[in-house]
């Protein structure tokens, strides 16, 4: 075949590959917030929670001496004896520990799932980080409207003044 060139064809043959997109529930550092604030002897945190599902959480206290915030060890060896938990549906749910004792706290509050994609949402504290590293899951600080929380003592009203008796036609414009 003088003259005949010959031609060679490349095809390219289409693979399949999985595309690895996040799935729906993948956290979001913005999925969960926390505000704490103080209504006579209780301290309450409204979470917000955005995950699309029931996720745990907890709200504790520990002493904050002068509104100081101590250090992040000292916060977790001593543990907490005021908190509360329990579990959060989507949207916003307060969480409140009741009969706090007059005095400075920090604040602090943390959520999780342990479904297909587990992850944590927890109080932004200096230092936490060393801590959080420990945990395999997917991990979010989160900054709250405020951390130390002062619990007032209220002292009750003075009783109204009582009108002496003799004072009658003052009162009454005699």
């Amino acid at each position: 075949m003088a003259g005949a060139h010959a031609h060679t064809v490349l095809t390219a043959a289409t693979i399949p590959l999985p595309i690895a997109a996040a799935p729906v529930s993948a956290a979001e550092a913005t999925d969960v917030t926390y505000s704490f604030g103080v209504d006579g002897s209780t301290v309450t945190n409204t979470i917000t929670n955005n995950t699309g599902a029931t996720i745990g959480c907890g709200t504790s206290l520990a002493p904050a001496p002068d509104g100081v915030l101590p250090p992040v060890r000292d916060v977790l060896s001593a543990g907490q004896s005021l908190y509360e938990t329990g579990d959060i549906p989507p949207g916003t749910t307060t969480q409140s520990v009741l009969d706090v004792p007059d005095g400075s706290y920090v604040a602090l509050a943390s959520c999780s799932r342990h479904d297909t994609d587990p992850a944590m949402w927890v109080s932004a504290y200096p230092g936490l980080e060393e801590y959080l590293a420990q945990w395999p899951g997917t991990k979010f600080t989160v900054e709250q409207a405020s951390t130390v929380v002062a619990v007032p003592s209220i002292a009750p009203a003075p009783p109204a003044a009582i009108p002496d008796a003799s004072d009658l036609g003052k009162i009454f414009g005699s």
